[in-house]
């Protein structure tokens, strides 16, 4: 009879395991809702190991001489922002800090308000004393027709921007009056939610850039697996959602730190803090149930 108890209660470890099989799902709720919320509250920040994508994109722009002329498209909306306004941050803070002479656009039609965020908050905040509106930077504004826009671009800047976003002719701005077509940069990069975005930029821009030009482009997580074929041939650099972002602000604020309102450029970093935690704990749940169910099973005989 004692033998027996034994065996349907067992002590020790494989007890332990046996009654954390039968634990109330509702803890398990609690401790993931936890894993979540503590590091969102508490602002952690884990460290990140740089990939080779993340590398090459920071190459791509590093390696060019410095005051080139660069074209930055945002192509993405808030729906996306989380994933994408923290790399476009630090995309912006880069140029800058290599004093890169910048051209901003967009494709989708709240790209621009994106664009406007990164100036304001990135490159007036960090850079303002070194930045001249139409000398070292400008806005050129959401354009309509999709790849359409690329395809003028590589013929006539002028024909898809007459005017930036404020309506100041393009021809008296001299950051773009001598701007023909794409080959007058050195960089082109997108941050792309969809469609338009960067499979567009490939197809359509890449053809008319000069051979050693760079086209980089961020992307979300769902996007990345359509732009995979095209790195690193066509595409020199390419960041894949918050974990690309967290990965080049690595690079960018490690080289370029700033002294004031340094959480500008680690959204990246903080917003992978709650994946990391959850991912570990979500691991642990998993071996932790298998070990669970494997000791009932012993405690069971062997029962199937």
């Amino acid at each position: 009879m004692t033998t027996k108890n034994t065996e349907q209660n067992p002590g020790g470890m494989r007890g332990f395991f046996v009654r954390l099989g039968g634990l109330d799902r509702r803890w398990i709720f609690l401790a993931m809702g936890l894993s979540i919320a503590v590091p969102i509250l508490l602002k952690l920040r884990f460290p990140e190991v740089p990939g080779p994508m993340a590398r090459a994109t920071f190459e791509a722009i590093e390696s060019l001489p410095n005051g080139s002329r660069v074209l930055l498209s945002f192509d993405f909306d808030p729906a996306s922002k989380a994933e994408l306004q923290p790399m476009a941050n630090a995309l912006v803070h880069h140029c800058a800090s290599k004093g890169h002479k910048i051209v901003f656009m967009a494709l989708w039609p709240l790209g621009k308000q994106m664009a406007d965020q990164a100036i304001k908050e990135i490159l007036l905040e960090y850079h303002g004393d070194k930045y001249e509106y139409g000398t070292d930077y400008v806005q050129l504004g959401f354009k309509a027709g999709n790849e359409g826009v690329i395809k003028v671009l590589t013929t006539n800047i002028a024909e898809a921007y007459p005017t930036d976003a404020s309506g100041a002719a393009v021809s008296g701005l001299p950051l773009v009056a001598d701007a023909r077509d794409l080959g007058s940069f050195g960089l082109v990069s997108t941050i792309s939610a969809g469609y338009p975005g960067a499979k567009e930029w490939v197809q359509y821009g890449r053809e008319s850039m000069k051979p050693e030009a760079r086209l980089t482009s961020g992307s979300t997580g769902v996007q990345a697996s359509q732009l995979f074929p095209y790195y690193p041939a066509q595409l020199n650099g390419l960041l894949v959602a918050v974990k690309g972002a967290a990965e080049y602000e690595t690079l960018v604020t490690e080289k370029y730190p700033v002294d004031r309102n340094s959480e500008r450029l680690e959204q990246g970093r903080i917003r992978m803090g709650p994946q990391l935690v959850a991912h570990l704990l979500m691991i642990a749940l998993i071996v932790l149930g298998n070990i669970a169910m494997i000791a009932s099973r012993g405690s069971q005989g062997g029962a199937r």
